[in-house]
């Protein structure tokens, strides 16, 4: 156990190292299915997105499955945010104990917009028709604990992403560990997100007629033909998380101090901080600043709270609130309603 333990932190310094010094080429607007990046859970957003080491509620099928392996019965989460340009999005996730099997649970995300009118060259204030375009993606994971202090968890989903009359679709495998000392509760968490297949737009709005060759005459202009896009790569995520709680009592009192070290595909690393102080079990405020070190982010403080009360013998309730600062694009607002029982 004590190699594993130094296994975990030397790889949890590796990557915080990384993140501090290396600043790689971005690339930035080269992957498809972007709303997988788009944080889960008003708790894990109000702590900035440092939760792949906390990750103890329904959220934790978003940042580390393995992470459910610790729930004790079952828990419905449901989340409702405002994102950027009058988006909305949406995460639910449902966790329940299966015996040997360890813990199963299923989570969707909905990324939707208003309809839009669609324009053309001949008709650029609007052709009167209106379309919708919208993402959504569905997870079913399991969470094992090994041992009495490290857990094992994986996350299949299948994605789609829509507009008018297009679609592309994907798989991907989450997968995560969680390791848990006897140092002030510490935790360390690693996972994998999204690692799948590429995505590519396919559908009736890749149908046209072509002339193969316009110089020729007499020819056929219009031949039936089918458009074909690239394929690109899901937003692959590592993360490395550390977190301890610093003033545990006898009275729920507790002080949870978070960081995690981010490798995306698309972006420069970064580090996320964040903290929650619980007081007595019940009224929980939380702060972060996501994306520190990151190359032209417009992440940066969040803020939040929320209230648990107690149901039955060992249920609760749990309703939270988030804001997330995003500099020259104003700002976003979480909210979520978690019941355990």
């Amino acid at each position: 156990m004590r190699k594993s333990w130094v296994f975990f932190t030397a790889a949890a310094i590796l990557a915080l190292h990384q993140a501090l010094e290396g600043q790689g080429v971005s690339k930035s607007g080269t992957i498809a299915a972007k709303f997988l990046s788009i944080d889960a859970g008003a708790r894990a957003v109000a702590m900035g997105g440092a939760f792949a080491s906390v990750a103890d509620d329904a959220t934790a099928m978003f940042w580390n499955p393995a992470g459910i392996a610790g729930i004790r019965g079952t828990e419905f989460l449901v989340t409702y945010g405002r994102w950027l340009a009058d988006i909305r999005t949406n995460y639910t996730g449902l966790v329940l104990p299966a015996g040997n099997l360890g813990t199963l649970g299923v989570n969707a995300t909905f990324v939707t917009m208003d309809d839009m009118e669609r324009t053309t060259v001949e008709a650029p204030d609007g052709t009167g028709e209106y379309f919708d375009a919208g993402s959504l993606a569905f997870g079913i994971s399991v969470g094992r604990a090994l041992t009495d202090r490290f857990s094992i968890g994986f996350n299949g989903k299948y994605i789609r992403e829509s507009i008018y009359h297009s679609r592309a679709q994907g798989l991907a495998l989450d997968i995560g560990t969680l390791f848990r000392t006897q140092f002030h509760d510490m935790r360390i968490g690693m996972s994998i997100s999204n690692f799948g297949t590429k995505m590519r737009m396919t559908g009736d709005d890749m149908l046209v007629q072509h002339d193969i060759d316009p110089v020729q005459s007499g020819n056929n202009g219009n031949i039936k033909a089918d458009l074909r896009t690239d394929a690109f790569d899901l937003p692959l995520m590592f993360r490395v998380g550390v977190s301890a709680d610093l003033l545990k009592s006898a009275g729920g009192d507790r002080l949870i101090v978070a960081l995690d070290a981010l490798h995306p595909n698309d972006s420069t690393e970064c580090v996320n901080a964040g903290c929650e102080y619980v007081f007595r079990n019940r009224v929980r405020l939380r702060v972060g600043y996501k994306s520190l070190f990151s190359r032209d982010s417009q992440q940066g403080l969040t803020l939040g709270g929320g209230l648990t009360q107690r149901i039955g013998g060992t249920g609760n309730i749990s309703i939270d609130y988030a804001y997330q600062d995003f500099g020259i694009l104003n700002n976003t607002q979480r909210f979520s309603l978690a019941i355990r029982l």
